[in-house]
């Protein structure tokens, strides 16, 4: 008796919470079941885990987001939201693009290094080839503007006279994407084969580091590396 009055209590609660704070419950749907989707899958992911985790009953999780799918498709979009909501808030247009391009691959490894969620929610999508990104505008919409910043880096050491010609600014952001998502999603393998701790303060600034020196020797123009390290 005592466990379903509190059972009662908190959806209503919950319900109450609804009323005054959707977008609140809405966050706080999606934060839990970012988690249970990055841990299980969208397979494995289970409603009721969800709905225990969080202060809201599963038929409110149906109705903002309509079914498992639903939720997982929305949580792909989130994941994604925060990567590109960071880099919009980069300050790139007042720096030289060795700087602009340094800043933007390292912010890219220090967010994959911060959201493991996030690498693992785009290693699941994989498995399932794209099929729910393919389903969301919003995704593909978020990452034009990945596009567009590496573009304005580019263009502007092209013009400067900076940066090599004939690269394409899409298959920069995969180079960039590659070498900061690596660095998370084989850490556990890396560290068991080889015996060393790719997770250690010392080793990730070190890899860092290297990872932003790989890219902009790949993308500046040889004479001016020269005048670099001279």
């Amino acid at each position: 008796m005592a466990a379903e009055k509190a059972d009662r209590k908190r959806k209503g609660d919950a319900g109450a919470t609804r009323a005054q704070d959707p977008e609140g419950t809405r966050r706080n749907i999606l934060e839990i079941a970012s988690k249970e989707f990055a841990l299980n899958g969208l397979s494995g992911a289970r409603i009721d885990e969800i709905a225990a985790a969080t202060r809201f009953s599963k038929r409110m999780i149906y109705y903002y987001f309509g079914d498992k799918e639903g939720l997982y498709r929305h949580a792909l979009e989130n994941a994604y939201r925060q990567v590109r909501e960071g880099e919009g808030k980069l300050d790139f247009e007042g720096l030289p693009p060795i700087e602009a391009l340094a800043r933007l691959v390292e912010f890219t490894f220090d967010h994959h290094q911060s959201h493991e969620e996030f690498i693992r929610m785009v290693m699941i999508e994989n498995i399932h080839h794209g099929e729910y990104l393919a389903q969301s505008e919003a995704i593909r919409d978020l990452n034009v503007t990945a596009i567009d910043h590496i573009s304005r880096i580019y263009r502007r050491g092209v013009e400067q006279g900076v940066f090599r010609n004939g690269l394409e600014p899409v298959e920069l952001h995969w180079q960039i994407s590659a070498l900061c998502f690596f660095n998370v999603s084989n850490r556990a393998t890396f560290s068991k084969i080889f015996g060393a701790d790719f997770a250690g303060p010392e080793r990730l600034d070190r890899l860092k580091r290297n990872t932003v020196e790989t890219m902009v020797r790949f993308v500046v123009k040889s004479e001016r590396l020269v005048e670099r390290d001279g």
